[in-house]
Order: structure tokens, then C-alpha cells, then sequence
């Protein structure tokens, strides 16, 4: 299924409890937009997830489905509530209660980029950050709940993977405290949005494939995290960050050589987060 904000990929029989989704992957940039921004196209990507959904695509033959963006993060945020309006950017929304993510820029409609760099000269009409909600943000997130719900009819749970990456810098803070570099930030927003077992298993999984796993700094889990996680109803969300570094060439957003590699020891990481949504107390799906 696929429409102008997202598409789902779909496995022949969905045989797992577990729904994987990249929401910050998405490269259709409006031909509009592109002309009111000051970036260029490459710098405008910079925030993008780049590669994500190809590096999660092979949840599909392990039965599991992938819900993928299609617009851009620098468009729409798609992690964020769609009442996180940036007065700074969108004429006549009122501040409200403080907000570090609308702060630095990063509401539903983002004012900047990586590094802070603006995306815009001047604001948006509310009307206008209305109309991208509704075409953008208003169907991704309706297709992810409605998955969600089908799978844990299936199920009677649903394990939501949100897969997303981070800059290599994002984690200097913890190197520089003496500890080990983490490849991967598991974020389940300190326990609150998912069971702690599914997030042992979901950890174990990329420390069985060589991969160093923190959890919860500097990233516990956004919006989705936040709104779909519901544990005590057997819907657990797990963010996932994995470092730029590991397969791309974060300054020209092109796959570095180890992508090849790096793609297929997350095949092993997919396929044994897959697993987890098989449990034999789980009914089988049906044909």
C-alpha cells in the first residue's frame, strides 16, 4: 500500500507480532518546497534517516511488515504530535508551555536541520503547516495505528520497531565520560513503552551480532515512542538510533563500503527481533 506520505511493505503471510517502521527515511522532496528553502539538496538532507528502510527492508522475509515514510523529515516530522507547532515558524500559533524540541526548531514542521541550520527566510501560514498535516502526517500515522491493530487482532500483542539513525557526533558525550562508543541507542523511554523483556530480547539481538547497545541516552524515544507504546495493553514501541558511521558517508549521503556488510548483520538483527513476535503462547496467523 502506498500513498503520497508512506508505504507499506508487506510480507505474503505476516507470520510475527512484530511491525517495523522508518519515519525519517523518506526522500520525496516537493518540487514547492525546494524552492522556498534557502538549502540546497544536499544540505537539506541532512536530517534525513537516509537508508534506513533499506537496511530494515529484509523484515519482510521474516514475515514482519515495514511501514516507511516517503515524505521527508525536513517536510513533516513524522515523530512529532501534530500539535508541536514552532511559533517561530508558523504565524499565529501561540507559544505554550516549554518545549525542547519546538525550542531548537524540531516541531512537526521543523525551522532547521542538522547542526541548526534554517530550512526557510521567513514563516509559514498556519494554513499551510495544516495542509501538510493532513496530506502527510495524519496518513502515515493512521496506516501505523491501523497496522498495529490488525496485528495484535492477529497476535494479541503488536511490538512496534521504530528504526531510526543518529549522527555519529550524537554520542561524543558518552565517549568522552571514558565509556565504549554505543553503535546502537535502544529507546524505550525509560521503561514506559514497552515491556522489559521485549527490549532485552530486542538488545540481545544486536549484541549477538557484534554491536554495542546503550539504552535510553541520549535518545529514550519521541512521539511514537510516547503514543503507541502501551505495554499493559501488549503494544509495546521500541526506538532504535544506529550510528550514521557504521554505513554511510554521513557528509555526502551516499552507502560507505561497509554498507553491503552492515546490511546483512542487521538481516541477522531483523531476523531475530522477528522472532520475538513468535513466541508459542502467540496464536499463528492466519493464512
Amino acid at each position: 500500500m502506498t500513498s503520497m506520505s508512506y508505504e507499506i511493505l508487506s510480507p505474503e503471510r505476516q507470520t510475527t507480532s512484530v511491525v517495523f517502521a522508518s519515519p525519517h527515511s523518506g526522500r520525496d522532496y516537493p518540487e514547492d518546497f525546494l524552492r522556498v528553502s534557502v538549502l540546497d539538496e544536499s544540505s537539506i538532507r541532512s536530517s534525513e534517516d537516509a537508508f534506513v528502510d533499506d537496511l530494515f527492508a529484509s523484515a519482510l522475509e521474516f514475515g514482519a511488515p515495514l511501514l516507511r515514510a516517503r515524505v521527508p523529515r525536513a517536510y513533516v516530522d513524522l515523530n512529532r504530535s501534530a500539535d508541536e507547532m514552532d511559533p517561530a515558524l508558523v504565524e499565529g500559533v501561540r507559544r505554550s508551555a516549554h518545549n525542547p524540541r519546538i525550542t531548537s526548531g524540531l516541531g512537526v514542521i521543523p525551522r532547521v536541520v542538522a547542526n541548526g541550520r534554517a530550512i526557510y527566510r521567513g514563516k509559514l501560514t498556519l494554513a499551510e503547516a495544516h495542509a501538510r498535516i493532513d496530506r502527510c502526517w495524519r496518513p502515515y500515522h493512521t496506516a501505523l495505528q491501523a497496522q498495529l491493530n490488525a496485528t495484535h487482532r492477529m497476535f494479541g500483542e503488536a511490538i512496534l520497531v521504530d528504526c531510526h539513525s543518529m549522527p555519529h557526533e550524537a554520542v561524543d558525550c558518552i565517549a568522552r565520560a571514558g565509556a565504549k562508543r554505543p553503535d546502537v541507542v535502544i529507546g524505550d523511554r525509560f521503561g514506559a513503552s514497552s515491556d522489559g523483556g521485549v527490549v532485552d530480547r530486542i538488545e540481545d539481538a544486536f549484541t549477538a551480532a557484534g554491536l554495542h547497545v546503550v539504552r535510553n541516552a541520549p535518545f529514550a524515544g519521541a512521539y511514537v515512542a510516547q503514543h503507541y507504546g502501551r505495554p499493559s495493553r501488549r503494544q509495546h514501541a521500541v526506538q532504535i538510533e544506529i550510528d550514521r558511521s557504521l554505513y554511510m558517508d554521513e557528509a555526502r549521503i551516499v552507502p560507505n563500503p561497509d554498507f553491503d556488510a552492515m546490511r546483512a548483520v542487521l538481516r541477522q538483527v531483523v531476523g531475530r527481533i522477528a522472532d520475538i513476535g513468535r513466541r508459542s503462547d502467540l496464536p499463528l496467523a492466519a493464512e
